[in-house]
């Protein structure tokens, strides 16, 4: 056999690959009596690419996993990808647009139909460059397709999962539907979580406006940056300490372009050095405003659709206008009437929606909750008595203090693209939770309804499903080989920024569904950044694409460089 005059990095990497995928080198041992060594992959997103990110992360598990099975034991790197319910809606959603069409055209059947369609052609990318990268992980388990790429977490094993998690905490009384406070994207007509909510110094405007006192006596100055939601006050608040309006308390303002009057009520949360001491209160339009809404039984009046218009419940001349069209509109009304007592520049942090980029809104609207805080003591438990352990210690320190002020978890989104809620409804609005639609109407049956149910529109958090994969990767709710071997699993490798997303829920449900930690280990490493030191991201367009530098200088001089350096502690992306 005659010798390549030249080494062919690219020839030996292709072949020497598929030649231990095909004998079955990565796959675990189902009756092996060697000690389990398990690591489970942090599923990309389906409509994803890797990036140097990925690849830098990837070595590390890779490391981890080649290691342990050359030592002997039962090794299984489990991988799978994500659904990414509304970075996937996103992508179909700007198809269609392109065709001059939206999913409302389409109807909800067929939209799915067209993602599913998207996902077949498109959704296996990232497993194919993990292939190209030399990742021995565990293929072995096929998707939906029948494709040796893993888990996917709206497959047909997966998805009957998360309707028995669901199912099984409504019973326990842990999921309960409500209307509530939540971040709202107007674009994308959904709720969006706290971790989805970008929040960053901008340069604005504060105003004072004057509340004259309903008896005459007077006007109290009250300092906002959203003057357009002040058309939805239900009371103006003040300290109780703060002398300069204890005869204030108690009486009422005029509203101003409402006709409406409003109580001046006293309460701590009011700091008397900040603006004027005076608070405008707006439950439905605020977080602590809602907070404070509650502790004195205020009405909630929402001034915005879901679509950020005013709505029917404002005075006529502003109903249906964007919300910062009102605002234009309100400003000028109130300097014709001289109410408006000043305009400033203001440096306020505006919370953007981290998928579009709008600026969210507070809005009450009727969502699903789980409630969170014994299973937020559970988690902090696993941590604090080291049967969960982060590496470097020093991010315990961040895990304790966001689950020691958790709020219950929003799970319920406006989409069509991921799973259904399994809930049922009659036509006098009762609720009927089942793992089917048959099981639902046993339960209305029970109760003397004979009619049709209506299933729930809304789909669940992406990261509901994730947070499940340490057991229903494995094979839960059966009590499965794998399931009994491979969990807890050995080590986590994640990135800092998915701890509240995504480390903490699975601890938290791992532990509240099979009694088990999910991991023994969790390792925080590096993030990639780019020459700025910005992390690296599609959107911001500072990605470096592996797979391209593979292609020029080969796969092992580029696992060389990144990993050697971001090792040293080079945050920097140089390669």
């Amino acid at each position: 056999m005659e010798l390549a005059k030249s080494f062919d990095p690219h020839e030996v990497e292709s072949r020497w690959y598929s030649f231990w995928e095909s004998r079955g080198y990565f796959r675990h041992s189902p009756d092996s009596q060697k000690p389990p060594y398990c690591i489970q992959l942090p599923p990309p997103n389906v409509t994803g690419t890797l990036h140097m990110g990925h690849a830098f992360q990837q070595t590390l598990m890779d490391t981890l996993i080649r290691y342990h099975r050359m030592r002997g034991f039962n090794a299984n790197w489990v991988v799978g990808t994500d659904h990414a319910g509304i970075a996937t809606q996103i992508v179909v959603e700007r198809q269609l647009e392109s065709e001059g069409k939206t999913r409302h055209d389409l109807g909800r059947e067929d939209f799915v139909k067209r993602v599913w369609e998207w996902k077949q052609r498109s959704g296996s990318t990232i497993m194919r460059q993990m292939r190209r990268l030399g990742a021995s992980a565990n293929w072995s388990f096929a998707d939906t397709e029948g494709e040796k790429s893993g888990y996917f977490t709206m497959d047909a094993r997966m998805s009957r999962a998360v309707i028995e998690v669901f199912v099984r905490l409504h019973e326990q009384g842990l999921i309960y539907r409500g209307k509530r406070l939540v971040n709202w994207d107007p674009e994308l007509g959904t709720a969006v979580s706290d971790l989805e909510v970008d929040s960053e110094e901008e340069d604005g405007k504060i105003w004072e406006i004057r509340y004259p006192l309903e008896d005459g006596s007077g006007s109290l100055v009250v300092a906002t940056t959203r003057p357009e939601t002040m058309l939805g006050d239900v009371a103006v608040a003040v300290n109780p300490k703060d002398e300069r309006y204890t005869k204030r308390v108690g009486k009422r303002v005029r509203l101003p372009l409402t006709g409406r009057t409003i109580p001046v009520i006293a309460d701590d949360y009011v700091d008397p050095e900040f603006g004027t001491g005076c608070v405008k209160i707006t439950p439905a339009h605020d977080f602590n405003d809602y907070t404070v809404g509650q502790r004195h039984k205020l009405p909630q009046i929402s001034v915005m659709t879901l679509a950020a218009k005013m709505s029917e419940d404002v005075p006529r001349a502003y109903r249906g206008l964007d919300r910062f069209e009102a605002r234009r509109r309100i400003l000028a009304d109130l300097k014709s009437q001289n109410l408006l007592a000043s305009e400033k520049p203001h440096k306020l942090r505006v919370p953007r929606s981290g998928r579009t980029g709008v600026i969210v809104e507070p809005m009450l609207t009727d969502q699903w909750f789980i409630s969170m805080d014994g299973l937020a003591k559970r988690g902090l438990a696993a941590v604090a008595n080291g049967d969960v352990k982060f590496f470097p210690e020093h991010w315990t320190t961040w895990y304790r203090q966001w689950l020691e002020k958790i709020q219950d978890w929003c799970i319920s989104r406006q989409l069509w693209w991921g799973h259904q809620i399994p809930a049922w409804y009659d036509d006098h609005g009762n609720i009927y939770v089942g793992r089917s639609e048959d099981e639902a109407q046993k339960q209305a049956s029970a109760k003397g309804y004979r009619g049709a149910l209506k299933r729930d529109d809304d789909v669940l958090d992406t990261w509901f499903s994730s947070a499940l994969v340490p057991f229903t990767s494995l094979g839960w709710p059966e009590e499965t080989p794998d399931l009994k071997r491979f969990l807890p699993s050995s080590v986590l490798v994640t990135g800092f920024d998915i701890i509240f997303f995504w480390v903490a829920r699975m601890i938290m449900m791992t532990l509240h569904f099979t009694g088990k930690i999910p991991f023994h280990h969790v390792y925080i490493n590096a993030l990639v950044r780019d020459a700025e030191g910005e992390k690296m991201s599609k959107s911001k367009g500072n990605t470096l694409d592996p797979i391209d530098l593979i292609d020029g200088i080969s796969l092992e001089a580029l696992l060389e460089k990144s990993t050697v350096g971001l090792l040293r502690g080079e945050h920097k992306a140089k390669v």
